[in-house]
């Protein structure tokens, strides 16, 4: 079941309208391949960042594993009942300390691969309340469900900037 409006914060709408589809797993599983294949589809453009001050290939990438991090974290940590006030993330600042521009993309990939993949088995075992289960992420009310839409639509949107602004997929 989708997420209602009240689920997540305005600023999550853009991602959460990304999956329009209701099996969320689904769509999660589906983009493991799609990432996998993309070291393939890069070639020297790994490196490449299409304006000053953009990210490279890889930091764009390092930064959609470490959106992984943190949402599965508060998927977690909500799902396990203890509605707490979980901090936000500042990309700007988190990604040039991630250090991913020296890391090859395949590594990056493979990455988030064993991540979304330990993410799957996590949300697997969910029952319906702790799906329903919520807290603050960011000073912000998100429950669980939400939180796996936020997943999903986060990746597609870097995936749609690496289409329009990297020419890659």
């Amino acid at each position: 079941m989708r997420p209602a409006d009240n689920e997540y914060p305005e600023y999550f709408r853009k991602y959460v309208s990304l999956v329009p589809e209701d099996a969320i797993l689904d769509v999660l599983e589906s983009q493991i391949a799609v990432i996998e294949a993309l070291p393939g589809q890069t070639g020297a453009k790994e490196t490449f960042a299409y304006g000053p001050g953009k990210w490279s290939v890889r930091e764009l990438l390092g930064h959609v594993g470490d959106g992984e991090r943190v949402f599965a974290y508060r998927a977690l940590t909500f799902s396990r009942f203890n509605a707490v006030s979980l901090p936000g993330f500042d990309e700007v600042t988190w990604t040039p300390h991630g250090h991913f521009a020296a890391v090859p993309l395949r590594q990056l990939a493979d990455e988030f691969v064993a991540l979304r993949r330990a993410n799957l088995q996590m949300l697997r075992r969910l029952e319906e309340p702790q799906w329903q289960a919520g807290g603050l992420g960011d000073n912000q009310p998100i429950t669980v469900r939400a939180l796996a839409y936020v997943m999903a639509g986060h990746v597609r949107h870097h995936l749609q900037v690496l289409r329009d602004r990297y020419g890659i997929g």
